[in-house]
């Protein structure tokens, strides 16, 4: 998939842009607080219809301003062109549209335009609760299997219709929690087999990665924990209702399943250097980008890379350089306040890109490289 051309109005402290992008490679420069995020998150709420960062539309319109409109106009794998549009004004809903025709759920949209973000606030992956590293493994899987998107719908609500019956002072109809138990276990199971069939597609392809950024220095792992692992998730749900009632909500489930996240077998929160946790999440992430890639063979996904040199030794951001760079990665949008960084990706490789500088809101193009003005420029050598 290629981003050809988005336009943005009011996002954030975006007040209007209008960008005719690069295939390739596209770099935004600019002092931390500019807007170069905001750039990425426009980019990320047309493929996920939200916000990286904020779950609250209305948080996400300019200070002052009454609406905000997204417009991404792109090409998919067969060069066929695809549109997508977002438009909200205050105290309204949102409108969702591809191809000028607005979509009854915005479920259906998720996976059309499939898209991997690493941005520094993915530190919350090894340092946050397990509620993060769940939403890791969702996003992923929601972007080529519809079924889990809604399995997943099917599940939280029998989990909260469970959880209000726990909480009632009056004794709970048994018979009633008995059939969101089902419907809790059933879609549980569901959920888990896909989960635990991604993990383990994926930790071969996260070991390779982080063993080419880091120079085969460490190892890593990942290790997937499930309620479903200790027997039929029916029997494991039941099993302490007393508890789940004592506390008010369920103790259990896959709800709370995690992954572990490991270096040299122990946890990586506990163990791993700045340096370290970040190679790993971004190893993880770019995991996930080439798992994408193979499970969903029509289209190749966007890459987004937010500030993620800081913290790292000139080993890792060369070695991270040349992964980039090379031929398994599409369109590419990449940010970072230091030049030094995004010029040597751009004399990394011979390819099509666009440098915009960022300042207050404003985007401006500074400088591109297009194969049309490659070949103007040797045609002018030989006159």
């Amino acid at each position: 998939m290629i981003l050809n051309k988005l336009s943005i109005i009011n996002f954030k402290n975006i007040k209007t842009a209008s960008l005719a992008l690069s295939p390739k490679m596209n770099c935004l420069i600019g002092h931390n607080g500019e807007g170069k995020t905001n750039f990425l998150d426009a980019v990320y709420y047309l493929s996920f219809c939200r916000s990286a960062f904020n779950p609250i539309d209305s948080q996400v319109i300019l200070h002052d301003a009454d609406f905000f409109v997204l417009d991404g106009e792109y090409n998919d794998e067969q060069g066929e062109p695809l549109s997508v549009y977002c438009g909200m004004k205050r105290g309204t809903k949102k409108h969702f549209k591809r191809d000028k025709k607005e979509y009854k759920r915005l479920s259906e949209h998720i996976g059309l335009v499939p898209l991997v973000f690493v941005s520094p606030s993915d530190s919350i992956l090894i340092e946050g609760q397990s509620e993060e590293r769940r939403r890791l493994m969702d996003v992923v899987i929601s972007q080529y299997d519809h079924n889990y998107i809604e399995s997943l719908s099917r599940y939280n609500k029998a989990l909260q219709q469970r959880n209000a019956i726990l909480k009632q002072e009056e004794e709970p109809d048994i018979q009633l929690m008995q059939i969101w138990e089902e419907q809790m276990a059933v879609e549980g199971e569901q959920i888990f087999r896909r989960r635990n069939e991604f993990v383990n597609q994926l930790i071969p392809v996260f070991q390779h990665i982080y063993q080419e950024i880091s120079r085969q220095r460490e190892q890593v792992s990942l290790r997937y924990v499930s309620h479903c692992q200790r027997g039929p998730l029916l029997d494991v749900i039941q099993r302490d209702r007393h508890k789940d009632r004592a506390v008010g909500f369920s103790l259990h489930g896959v709800h709370r399943d995690d992954l572990e996240m490991l270096l040299g077998g122990y946890p990586m929160k506990r163990e791993g250097s700045q340096g370290q946790n970040k190679t790993f999440v971004l190893a993880l992430k770019l995991a996930q980008f080439s798992f994408l890639k193979r499970a969903n063979t029509h289209t190749t996904p966007l890459l987004l890379l937010d500030d993620i040199f800081d913290k790292l030794d000139a080993q890792r951001v060369e070695q991270i350089v040349n992964l980039v760079t090379s031929d398994e990665f599409g369109q590419i949008f990449i940010t970072d306040t230091n030049r030094d960084h995004l010029d040597r990706i751009l004399r990394n490789g011979n390819f099509d890109y666009k440098l915009f500088n960022v300042t207050d809101g404003e985007i401006e193009l500074k400088e591109e490289r297009t194969e049309k003005k490659e070949e103007e420029g040797k045609e002018a050598g030989d006159v």
